[in-house]
């Protein structure tokens, strides 16, 4: 498990590169607790971003970031479902311990040194998804251009081509200058795993 104190999280926070954190939930999870699996397939369309949001949560609040402020972590499917659930993220997790007894959250809360959004807003997101006009640029606002890259399972293609024609055709549809394109397609992976021009301060 990554966490604050993980030594694959330090050693990655100590030679500058990036952590890549897929989602892993499988069909054998159940939807809901009296059932023994998924069904319909809702633990990939559902449970992936969900298994990723999760993740994030747990490592917001675990400290990582205040530990290891500069650490690199690229979420898959432009960061599960925080992007979209800003509000409750920002202002729901601002309330934190209001709603529970049983623990000291709100103290958990007082020692973070910033919000709780402002640390979701430290992952890094790739664009895996499917060509999702509307969610790619409600993460590219929620992320900023250069913490986004491209698709990070590209060659995933459930259809011949079509994963990286629609993903291509969404960036290349927004209002984005030809450098911010070529962060996304290029320079930030470059950056995070040190290769090639960008790699170097």
């Amino acid at each position: 498990m990554l966490h604050a104190g993980s030594s694959v999280a330090e050693a990655a926070a100590r030679r500058d590169v990036g952590i890549w954190l897929p989602p892993t939930r499988f069909a054998s999870s159940p939807d809901y607790l009296t059932e023994e699996k998924s069904h319909y397939e809702i633990w990939w369309t559902f449970g992936w971003p969900y298994d990723t949001s999760v993740a994030m949560a747990r490592l917001v609040f675990s400290g990582l970031f205040d530990r290891l402020p500069d650490i690199k972590i690229i979420t898959h499917h432009m960061g599960g479902m925080i992007p979209y659930l800003e509000g409750r993220v920002g202002y729901g997790w601002d309330q934190l311990g209001t709603r529970t007894t049983d623990e000291d959250y709100a103290a958990l809360r007082r020692s973070l040194k910033k919000r709780p959004v402002d640390y979701f807003r430290c992952f890094y997101a790739d664009t895996a998804l499917f060509g999702a006009l509307a969610g790619t640029k409600c993460g590219l606002d929620f992320f900023g251009v250069d913490h986004v890259v491209f698709s990070s399972d590209t060659p995933f293609e459930p259809e011949a081509g079509l994963y990286c024609r629609e993903t291509i055709r969404v960036i290349e549809s927004l209002d984005l200058t030809v450098d911010e394109k070529d962060r996304i397609y290029q320079q930030n992976a470059e950056r995070l795993l040190k290769i090639g021009a960008t790699s170097t301060p």
